[in-house]
């Protein structure tokens, strides 16, 4: 079965190159539609678009000859991936503050399929700071920008701005394309980062995590496909994809209560959060004066989330816990793979120089319910997060 491309056009003169483009795709096996802004039809014509794609242009929100479906989300379930090209300032800009007043801009903001963008417009206008910070939240909510080449563009001047080659284009998406989409359709739970217990309201007990390892497995979950749900403490890392729904939570009594609310839904848990496991018996209400030698506060257990999912979680769920040690470390990680009922542990020590918190490396062991482990090289954290999915994989209930 082939794949399905949504291609938008929008007000540009290197339109023209789209055409070049359409055809790419259909030479490929792709199944090819094509929504354009007005603005876009006065470079390119419909009958092009259509003699090209083999399917009718979509470009009127109220054409009183369309069929009775939605169709601007209709396609955005349709397709596979969504490429815009040419974007103008004036798109992205709509795209980057939720404007929808015609079809290729209501259309992106239906979509929930990977997105590619490819600015092109005078040199000016695209280093202009405020095309810059639109690009730069774009970015943030994982759409692909494919950056503009330096050449000679149609107002005479010679700079950054012109769009990238048809040829290019086609083969960054189609490279996309075709990664692995094994986890697509599945649902994927991960907690990320620490949790801040309040002492009063300017101090808190917390840790060092800073949340990159669960932003890398949300990141790469998604890239396989799956729909991911983010739950993670206080953290300046920044997800990306479009498929990672992120919910910020602070304490561990806030993290218990978000995953309690989603866990039901997912087909995969993992379980990466530093949750602080204790918390203080009573937050003071205005700051603690230094006004004495020494200072007590009294702890209490936070809710253990990990076995809490444990005794609910059902036999197609695939649970996957973290464990940090400093002694003991497999016994400890067997033992917490046990107890909490979890499929999978994965083995992080900080005994091991260049892993653990606020690293960008990391090296871990992964043990199995079985009685299999799967023990990594110190790599990067984005690609330890790629060796635990692959490792989850296998375990994933049919």
């Amino acid at each position: 079965m082939g794949k399905h491309i949504v291609i938008g056009i929008s007000g540009g003169i290197a339109a023209y190159k789209t055409m070049s483009l359409i055809r790419l795709f259909k030479k490929n096996g792709y199944d090819v539609r094509v929504t354009a802004t007005r603005n876009a039809l006065q470079f390119v014509t419909p009958l092009t678009i259509e003699t090209l794609s083999q399917n009718k242009l979509y470009t009127d929100m109220f054409d009183q000859n369309r069929t009775l479906e939605v169709e601007h989300i209709s396609m955005a379930e349709w397709a596979d991936a969504f490429v815009v090209a040419p974007a103008t300032a004036n798109i992205i800009a709509k795209f980057a503050h939720g404007i929808a007043d015609d079809a290729l801009s209501t259309l992106f903001l239906a979509m929930r399929k990977p997105v590619f963008i490819a600015p092109a417009m005078n040199t000016n206008m695209f280093q202009n700071p405020v095309v810059q910070e639109n690009i730069e939240l774009l970015k943030k909510r994982g759409c692909e920008i494919l950056a503009p080449d330096e050449g000679f563009l149609a107002c005479g001047t010679t700079g950054s701005g012109r769009m990238q080659e048809p040829e290019q284009i086609f083969d960054i998406v189609d490279q996309r394309m075709s990664e692995d989409q094994t986890l697509a359709g599945k649902r994927v739970l991960i907690t990320a980062g620490p949790t801040y217990e309040p002492i009063d309201p300017v101090r808190f007990i917390g840790n060092h995590s800073s949340g990159l390892m669960g932003f890398c497995l949300a990141e790469s979950a998604a890239r396989k496909g799956a729909i991911v749900s983010l739950v993670s403490g206080p953290s300046s890392c920044i997800a990306h994809h479009r498929n990672i729904h992120r919910y910020d939570v602070k304490t561990a009594e806030e993290m218990y209560q978000q995953c309690m609310q989603l866990v039901d839904k997912q087909d995969i848990i993992i379980m990466s959060a530093a949750v602080a496991d204790y918390t203080p018996a009573h937050v003071a209400p205005e700051k603690i004066k230094k006004d004495n030698a020494q200072l007590s506060v009294e702890l209490v257990k936070t809710k253990d989330i990990l076995a809490s999912v444990g005794k609910i979680k059902r036999e197609n769920q695939l649970l996957i816990g973290f464990a940090l040690e400093t002694e003991n470390e497999v016994e400890n990680a067997k033992k917490k793979l046990h107890n909490k009922n979890a499929d999978l542990i994965v083995l992080n020590s900080l005994r091991t120089k260049g892993a653990g918190f606020r690293t960008a490396t990391n090296q871990v062991t992964i043990f199995s319910k079985d009685g299999r482990e799967f023990a990594s090289e110190l790599k990067s954290k984005q690609e330890i997060a790629e060796e635990i999915i692959q490792t989850a994989r296998k375990y994933i209930h049919k």
